[in-house]
Order: C-alpha cells, then structure tokens, then sequence
C-alpha cells in the first residue's frame, strides 16, 4: 500500500493552479490538496459556472496529478470566530461584504455548505479547515474564566456548525477540522469536547497536523490512538521547540522566523515529530487516505523544501505487515 503523496496548495496561493501544478509535479507529488482561494478552487465560481469543476480536473490531469481533498481553512476561520478586522484580510469580499460581524459568520457558514455541495460536485469525500472559537481569547484564565462562558462557546460551536454539517451529510461529504490554536479543538481533550458538543456526528472529524500539538507538548501518536475513527485527512508538518532559557513557549508576540521564540515551523523531517511512530500508527488504524505535505519553513527555499518533502514522504511511507515476524514458528 503506497498512500498518495500530495501538497496542500494554501502556502503558495500567489501562483496559479496551472503554474504550481507544473511544480509540484517536477518537485514528485501524486497529488494537490486544494486551498479555497487563490484560483485554486473558488467555491462562488464553480457554484456559478457549470465547467468549472470539469476545468479543475481537465488542469490536474494535464499535469498528472490527483485531489482527494479541497480546503476551506480561511472561510471556516470566521464561522465561530469573534469577528474584527484581521478577518478582512483572508476572506473574500464576497463574504466579507461590509464586515458587520453577524453577517460575516452568516455569509461564512453558507460558503462553507457550498465549499460541500461543491466538494461533491468535484469528487473528493473530504473538506479540510478550520471551525473558528469565540472562546479561544479565553485560554488563559485570568481575569477567572466561570465555566459557563467556556460552555457557551461549545453551545455556539454546535448551534452554527450543526446545519452546516447537516449540509455535508446531505452531500456524503465529510468535515475535518484541522486542530489548530485558534480553533474549538487544539489539543486531545478540546478535540474530544467538540465531538462531544456535536453528538460525534460522523461527518465531523479531524485533519491530523502533528505540527500544532507537539509543541503544546501533546504527543501526535496519543491523538491519533485517542481518535482512530476520525482521522479523516492527514498532513505532514513539522514544528520544532527551541527553548533555551530566554525564550517562552507562548512566543513572546514575535512572528515565525524571529530566533527569539521558543518554537517554530521546520521542514519535514528537519523539526521534532516522530514521523516514523505516526506511519505506525496510521497504519495501526489503517488510514489508507493521501500524506498531504503542509510545507511552512521560514529559513528554507519553498521549492527547495517541497520537493525535499515529497522524496522524505514517499521514503517514510510503508505498508503494514500482513503476517506476524514468527508465525513460521505456528506450523509444527
């Protein structure tokens, strides 16, 4: 069992399908996981244009390449979200509209049920992104945060992201949110609380990223045996944690790249993730969807990197044994 080796598009927004497509094939990728913008996949024209799903396919097979997900990360950001005008820069202006907060997280929500329709317009089973968190401003208790406050924020989890999800039910699409800081879910026990707050419905699940838990100091492994049935999509990442002292783990409000924090992203197989006890694990609960390359190093050449990625991937990658190392030993 090869798993496909794909590339998430988000990072690279600034070319064109057609160009990176071009790349990524050159760099070794089966594949590209699709960001809901740049022209990569724009949910309000293949809602108003009939080939324009066709188009998309027509453009990846030219250069030999599959999909088996679509990514709304920046939409789905403002559903929950507490919206201000950060939100202006990563939403389109269709959404974006004339940045009354209700009706941001209104237009939000119904672009993420057409991210779904689309999804299945498309031919892909899977949509990646993120939920949002009125509560993530919270995380530090002080002034005390009452309990009911952190309630609240699930409640409201559920009441906008039940109908959206009752739209990818329709559309035998499933959701996965991509456990991330600023999301409902950010480690194990928030992950477990939001299935929670939505029944465990079965189109919710996660796309599992071991960049954003391992330095919070959540094992990605735990996670991965924590929710074997939701693991709905897969990206390789890497983070690494450089503290030496002086720096803190929150970061100290500096950017990614500023040597002063105390973690930061790396290259595949250049951070800290265990890479190898994750392929473990995927195959002990026999995930067989795509490893998709979520390539963020700020001290790297991205076409460097992605291609060096795809090589790291392909080689990390192995099938589950079929037949236990000693079962000679069975036949007397």
């Amino acid at each position: 069992m090869a798993r496909p080796v794909t590339l998430f598009t988000g990072q690279w927004a600034d070319l064109s399908l057609d160009e990176l497509a071009g790349m990524a094939k050159g760099f070794g990728y089966d594949g590209l996981e699709l960001a809901c913008w740049g022209d990569h996949f724009e949910v309000d024209k293949a809602v108003a244009e009939d080939g324009y799903c066709d188009a998309k396919h027509e453009l990846l097979q030219k250069h030999g390449l599959q999909c088996h997900a679509i990514s709304t990360h920046l939409v789905g950001q403002a559903v929950c979200d507490n919206i201000d005008s950060r939100h202006q820069s990563i939403l389109p202006p269709y959404v974006w509209g004339d940045g009354d907060p209700a009706g941001v997280s209104e237009r939000a929500a119904e672009d993420v049920k057409n991210t779904a329709r689309m999804a299945k317009k498309f031919g892909v089973g899977v949509v990646n992104g993120f939920t949002g968190s009125s509560i993530w401003p919270l995380l530090y208790s002080f002034p005390p945060v009452p309990e009911e406050m952190i309630d609240a924020g699930f409640q409201q989890f559920a009441d906008r992201w039940n109908p959206i999800l009752d739209v990818f039910g329709e559309c035998g699409v499933r959701f996965a949110l991509e456990v991330h800081p600023t999301e409902i879910a950010f480690d194990l026990h928030s992950a477990a609380r939001a299935l929670e707050a939505i029944g465990h419905r079965e189109e919710f699940g996660f796309n599992f990223d071991p960049s954003h838990l391992i330095w919070q100091g959540v094992d990605p492994v735990e996670f991965i045996r924590a929710f074997p049935d939701r693991i709905y999509h897969v990206h390789i990442k890497d983070a690494i944690v450089t503290l030496d002292g002086r720096s803190g783990i929150l970061a100290s409000h500096l950017n990614f790249g500023d040597a002063r924090r105390g973690w930061d992203f790396r290259s595949p197989g250049r951070g800290g993730v265990n890479f190898e006890e994750i392929i473990r694990a995927l195959n002990a609960i026999n995930y067989q969807g795509p490893l998709s390359v979520e390539w963020e190093d700020i001290g790297m050449d991205r076409a460097h990197g992605a291609a060096e990625a795809a090589e790291f991937v392909r080689k990390l990658d192995f099938a589950p044994s079929n037949v236990a190392f000693d079962a000679a030993f069975a036949d007397d």
